[in-house]
This record gives C-alpha cells, sequence and structure tokens, in this order.
C-alpha cells in the first residue's frame, strides 16, 4: 500500500486541538513543550485554552497548526511508526507544507515553530489592514476563474491563491480586485462567491515583503534532506534539495498553493491512501472531491493512532 501524509493549513484551526493527545500521550506533550520553548511564550495554553480571537491571528495560528500536527506524527512515531520506511511521500497546504518538512527531518521542531512565527507576522505586515482581501469561488473552473482573475484585475490585483479542487478556488489580491471578481464569478455562475474572514491577501503578489522576510528567515537555519520526498505547493511535484525547497518556499508565500494537481498527482503515482495530519478534515474533504481513487483519512486525537498504524505497519 503506497501511502502519503498531508498535513492542514490555515483554516483547520480550533480551540482546544491537539489537548486530548497532549494529555495521554507524553511524546505529544513534549512537542508543545519544544514549541513553547522555541517561540519565549505558552503558545498551548493559546491553543487548548484560547481566547479564540488569539489563536486567530495568523502569527500565532501557523505555529499552533504545526505543534499539532507534530504531535501527532511524534506519537505515531513512540508508538512504531518508521516514516522513512513506511510513507512514501508529504505534502501540507501553504503552512502544512513547513509541517510536512518538520515531519521528514527538513527542519528541526523548534525552527519550525519560529519561522512559521516570522511567516505569519511577515504575512500580516505586508499589506496594511483593509486594503487586500480573499475570497472563495465555488462551482467554477479552474479556467473559468482564470478569466475571472483577469477581468478583475482593472480594479485591483485579484489572483488565484489556492486552487484547492472540487470546484474550490480562492482568489487573492487589493480588496476592489478581490470584490470585482466576487461580482464577476456570480455573473458567470459561480454556486457561491463570498470574501473570507481573513487578515491579509495571502499568496498574492502584495505578499511580496513576506516573501524577502522568509527569503532571510531561511537562510540562516539548518536545512536537512527529507527522509521522504516533499510535493511542494507550487511545483504540485516531489523535492528532496534542501536548497530547493527553501526557494519553493520562499516562491509559496506569493504563489498558488495548487493542492487540486497535488492529490492529482498522487493518484497518478499510485497513492491509495492519504492521511491527514493533525487539526480538522478539510483535506480529507477535499481529496475526496478531487479524486475518489484517493483514500482520505484524518488523524488528529488519540483515537486514531491505532487504526493508522494497523493499516500501515499491518
Amino acid at each position: 500500500m503506497t501511502v502519503a501524509f498531508t498535513f492542514p493549513g490555515q483554516g483547520s484551526q480550533s480551540v482546544g486541538m491537539g489537548k486530548t493527545l497532549a494529555d495521554e500521550f507524553t511524546a505529544a506533550r513534549h512537542v508543545f513543550e519544544e514549541v513553547d520553548d522555541a517561540l519565549g511564550e505558552k503558545l498551548s495554553r493559546t491553543i487548548w485554552e484560547g481566547p479564540e480571537d488569539q489563536l486567530q491571528l495568523t502569527a500565532n495560528t501557523q505555529p499552533a497548526l504545526m505543534a499539532v500536527s507534530l504531535a501527532v506524527i511524534r506519537v505515531l512515531e513512540a508508538e512504531g511508526l518508521d516514516l522513512k520506511s513506511d510513507i512514501s511521500y508529504v505534502a501540507g497546504h501553504s503552512l502544512g507544507e513547513y509541517s510536512a518538512l518538520c515531519a521528514a527531518g527538513t527542519f528541526s521542531l523548534a525552527d519550525t515553530a519560529r519561522l512559521l512565527r516570522i511567516r505569519g507576522n511577515a504575512m500580516q505586515k505586508a499589506v496594511p489592514v483593509g486594503k487586500g482581501a480573499m475570497a472563495a469561488i465555488i462551482g467554477l473552473s479552474f479556467e473559468d476563474v482564470e478569466a475571472v482573475c483577469k477581468d478583475a484585475s482593472s480594479a485591483g490585483v485579484c489572483e488565484i491563491a489556492n486552487d484547492n479542487g472540487g470546484g474550490q478556488v480562492v482568489i487573492s489580491g487589493e480588496k476592489a480586485g478581490v470584490e470585482k471578481g466576487v461580482a464577476l464569478a456570480t455573473d458567470k455562475g459561480a454556486k457561491r462567491a463570498l470574501l473570507l474572514p481573513v487578515s491579509a491577501p495571502f499568496h498574492s503578489s502584495l505578499m511580496a515583503p513576506a516573501a524577502d522576510a522568509m527569503e532571510e528567515a531561511l537562510s540562516e537555519v539548518r536545512k536537512g534532506v527529507p527522509v521522504v520526498p516533499v510535493v511542494a505547493n507550487v511545483r504540485a511535484e516531489p523535492v528532496t534539495d534542501p536548497e530547493e525547497i527553501a526557494s519553493l518556499l520562499v516562491a509559496q508565500v506569493t504563489g498558488r498553493v495548487r493542492w487540486r494537481e497535488t492529490v492529482s498527482w498522487f493518484a497518478a503515482n499510485e497513492v491509495e491512501t492519504l492521511y491527514e495530519i493533525g487539526a480538522g478534515k478539510v483535506l480529507t474533504g477535499l481529496a475526496r472531491r478531487i479524486d475518489r481513487s484517493v483514500n482520505g483519512i484524518a488523524v488528529g486525537g488519540p483515537e486514531d493512532i491505532d487504526g493508522v498504524l494497523k493499516a500501515i505497519k499491518g
């Protein structure tokens, strides 16, 4: 059985995530402690107790989701999983790519937490609040949304940020451009076209200052060869060279998350099961809509651990 691990991105967070795992497994608890130490604050308290508005801050959400994903990984490894021999590929949605790379050994846990704190802060600062926007377009083809963005750009920057698959495409850019994109998509027959409650226009060219910040931050951390290939967001194919991985992470800040193509690549390369490692079930739902030949399974709590190990280890 060919298996890949996928790691969720922003939008999968919720207060209390990872708490039962940390209560039950020492390996999970140590992950949260190490992330707290790396950041010099009790992020774990915010993750488990809130308040929700603090968890929703991009600079907190990104390392928090990574911590939950890595807690699951460390528990699986403590219970007998060997990523190198048991898993064929890893991939993550946006910030989840950092979780995937940490799981595969490219970055240490402490460095990953610090990188994501830098990334979250840099993305927040790149564009003044209120200038940017993002919107989800449901029920139009990728090509139709591309055409919408081209027409909407007359009002301001409007670009595809996430090609999530299953008829879901997210656009990003200047507020006026995105609002025009929503109106044009509705006219084109989109089932839904709605502005998202986000604080910045992620994965658009407006994020260029954040890309510069990440290039500098990534140049200063140790990067190892991942024990399994990572299917990169902006390329939708596997990479293993540490310097190439770093350059793709920089490109990812302003580039499109090609998740539909990523899942299709898995399906074309005999991956039968995608385990979503961490909080929520967003990627599992997307996998089901993109290609039904791929089985998606969410792994986030203590109750999921035994089933995964039995399925993978036999």
